[in-house]
């Protein structure tokens, strides 16, 4: 599935105008459905997107959202259309009649805009423990890596972007979306799907700021260390004291914040 779109545009400047292309993200519907106990699937969310690793974000999606807890729960994963993913899933009774009675939309900007409620926005998220240390200098490494990876961005400047390394800075997972929560989403998707879920020794970067969706997603992937290129929201902060995660802000070639549980930090 292509990424990006060119399109025919007038350029400005003060040396004058001129007709040129642009090359700009794709963002496009994603319509999610589940099927848990009939032969009809039924439509749970939609979300606006990037088209790529659709089936990693619809997995994504129902992980962070609690609606499964492991990939043993997905029986089956399709996508009969370019805008929308299948889902077969195995859950109790209870569990899928509550689920079917949820729907959510989301733009590319809020993962959590479509909830109707102050208490939808909450999930269950578990203190981690305190097992993973990463060297201070592998985290100066990793804004170049990023930089580097980010192609479509280079060429668009639309898209944000989630990197999971190691504890010695190896990537192991690089999802792109024009919705941050949508590469998160990618990354952890891609993740059940391996088995590799809690993913305790594992660092997540982040191409822009820390939100409270952001944290809460790596907080129910098990991730212990969080790093973001720009700023965290106050929420975020909050949250990732109150779970134990290690949550790094404005991270640069050469220094940065810690807001949460430095100890994971070895100098």
């Amino acid at each position: 599935m292509r990424a990006v779109n060119e399109i025919p545009i007038l350029r400005v400047s003060k040396e004058g105008r001129s007709n040129s292309f642009d090359e700009v993200a794709i963002e496009e519907p994603l319509e999610i459905r589940v099927n848990c106990s009939t032969q009809i699937s039924q439509p749970l969310a939609v979300t606006m997107r990037t088209p790529a690793h659709d089936i990693e974000l619809g997995t994504g999606f129902l992980f962070t959202e609690g609606i499964i807890s492991s990939s043993n729960e997905i029986l089956s994963a399709m996508q009969p259309e370019e805008n929308r993913v299948d889902f077969t899933l195995d859950l109790p009774p209870e569990k899928a009649k509550g689920i079917l009675n949820r729907q959510f939309y989301m733009t590319s900007s809020c993962g959590v805009c479509g909830k109707s409620s102050l208490d939808a926005v909450k999930v269950n998220c578990k203190p981690l423990d305190f097992t993973t240390r990463i060297q201070e200098h592998m985290l100066y490494n990793l804004p170049d890596v990023a930089i580097e990876l980010q192609e479509t961005f280079r060429r668009t400047g639309g898209l944000h972007a989630s990197f999971l390394f190691d504890t010695a800075g190896r990537l192991l997972i690089m999802r792109e979306d024009v919705g941050r929560h949508n590469a998160l989403d990618k990354v952890v998707g891609a993740s059940l799907r391996d088995n590799a879920i809690p993913l305790h020794d594992r660092v997540l970067l982040l191409s822009g700021r820390a939100s409270f969706e952001l944290i809460q997603k790596a907080a129910l992937a098990g991730i212990q260390v969080v790093a973001g290129i720009g700023a965290p929201s106050s929420l975020a902060v909050e949250l990732a004291r109150s779970v134990g995660i290690t949550l790094v802000g404005f991270l640069k070639s050469d220094r940065f914040n810690v807001y949460s549980a430095p100890e994971r930090i070895v100098a």
